[in-house]
């Protein structure tokens, strides 16, 4: 195995485009990573060496014929196993959905193979795609490689560990309350969860998503550099008029004042020293750069946060709970009764007050963003917590999800927040969390280009065994 698994997704690009390298060759080295690094983290749980290879030779044909290739051309990349991709079932981390073997690819599959991509496996999630750690009955345990005795995070932990531990340069994740942002926390990477409408998204092989899911639940990348982070936003980003959510909006918007707010304590929430110190030494960082970085208050995410959870809940309560007996996970049965037990079920008023009352939080998340086109703030109250936390107890599960605040609360919104790693020196990872206004993700990425370029660069983590 040659080292082409430590390249970013854009050395990769760039040194396929160039012939300096084919992209057979990287999809053979990033095949043989797989087999190195995964068996101490399960985070590939669907394999694909026939099919990457054939991809990978495709880009080869196409690069031979003069042609272009695509913005991704060879890069290896994973995607998450709760999406539609052509002969892989949707598993969605359950043994009940083992033989749902997809017949299309969902809209962002399509676009990251149209990019150049070459698949090279699929992640894991926890049974349901349902909390912040990523275990379940059909693939099992994933691990974090940079410390086995961390959360790998969830829902999209099984795509943040294989992307710390360089398999493939870029992962697929999906995000409705942190799945996207969190794991890349726990694991030391960098991860974005666009604005809804951003990354067109639909799975074929399944029913309409409820209307929560619709105007929160979203498709985005995780990877080691911001660079990276950006390349793959655009190729995921390519429209397709399967999703009706999908907004033709420029990748890049119009200049903005290069102005940050600092929020160390969202409502009260109990920020540890260590991650008070990561959010004051990124702003830092911004200010060094020439930033406004301002100490102040945030909007409220408390009470968006609860709305979220009972948007969810609602639409769950009708479909979930069957599947829950018939699939018996151990881990999704608590968990889902932990979050009854916080959101007790609403009637229909409560339920359209949720959907009306939501406008107003985001208009006055609007308005705060355009005096701060960028919002610094923790991605969780802790470092990244002891693996299983919240299935110790009920007051295990109330700690989790009140440290986590920031990432239930923005989705309610539709905004788009990036989780910027500052330091995995540590045995465990920190980093900070950039919310900008809606389709600005051009915003949080400049933000966090600075933070990122004041800091080491990322590595691939030889994985840590249990």
């Amino acid at each position: 195995m040659t080292d082409h698994w430590r390249l970013t997704a854009g050395e990769i690009a760039a040194r396929v485009r160039a012939r300096d390298l084919t992209a057979e060759e990287v999809a053979r080295d990033a095949l043989a990573r797989i087999e190195a690094a995964n068996p101490a983290i399960n985070a590939v749980v669907q394999f694909m060496p026939e099919e990457a290879l054939a991809a990978a030779r495709a880009v080869d044909a196409a690069i031979a014929r003069g042609e272009d290739p695509g913005p991704l051309a060879g890069v290896p990349v994973t995607t998450k196993v709760n999406v539609d991709q052509k002969g892989f079932a949707t598993t969605n981390g359950l043994r009940i959905q083992k033989d749902l073997v997809a017949n299309a690819d969902n809209p962002v599959v399509a676009n990251l193979r149209r990019a150049g991509a070459v698949i090279v496996g699929r992640t894991n999630t926890p049974a349901f795609s349902l909390h912040w750690f990523t275990r379940n009955s059909l693939h099992g345990h994933t691990r974090n490689p940079r410390n086995p005795a961390l959360t790998p995070g969830g829902s999209s932990g099984g795509a943040a560990a294989s992307v710390a531990a360089g398999i493939g340069a870029i992962a697929h994740g999906t995000d409705i309350g942190g799945s996207i942002r969190y794991p890349a926390y726990a694991c030391g990477v960098h991860g974005l969860r666009p604005t809804i409408g951003r990354v067109p998204a639909w799975n074929p092989g399944g029913a309409e998503r409820a209307i929560g899911a619709q105007l929160m639940a979203v498709s985005g990348p995780i990877a080691r550099s911001i660079a990276d982070i950006r390349l793959a936003l655009a190729a995921m980003a390519m429209p397709d008029a399967r999703d009706p959510w999908w907004v033709p909006a420029p990748l890049e918007g119009p200049a903005f004042p290069k102005r940050a707010a600092l929020c160390v304590r969202p409502e009260g929430m109990p920020t540890t020293p260590a991650v008070e110190a990561a959010l004051r030494d990124a702003g830092r960082r911004l200010q060094d750069a020439g930033w406004t970085v301002v100490e102040t208050p945030l909007p409220p995410l408390r009470e968006p946060g609860r709305l979220q959870a009972m948007l969810w809940l609602a639409e769950s309560r009708r479909g979930l709970k069957k599947a829950l007996l018939e699939e018996d996970d151990p881990d999704a049965t608590f968990v889902f009764a932990q979050m009854e037990r916080l959101c007790p079920a609403p009637d229909m008023n409560a339920f359209q007050d949720a959907l009306q009352v939501r406008a107003g939080f985001a208009r006055e998340w609007n308005l705060f963003l355009e005096r701060y086109p960028v919002a610094l703030m923790p991605v969780s109250a802790e470092p990244p917590f002891p693996d299983l936390l919240d299935l110790e107890s009920p007051e295990a599960f109330d700690r989790v999800v009140e440290a986590i605040l920031p990432q239930l609360g923005l989705p309610l919104m539709s905004l788009p927040g990036l989780t910027v790693t500052t330091d995995a020196s540590g045995p465990a990872p920190l980093g900070v969390q950039l919310v900008g206004g809606r389709y600005r993700e051009d915003i949080l990425l400049a933000a966090g280009t600075v933070i990122e370029a004041a800091g080491p660069p990322l590595a691939p983590v030889d994985p840590v065994r249990a």
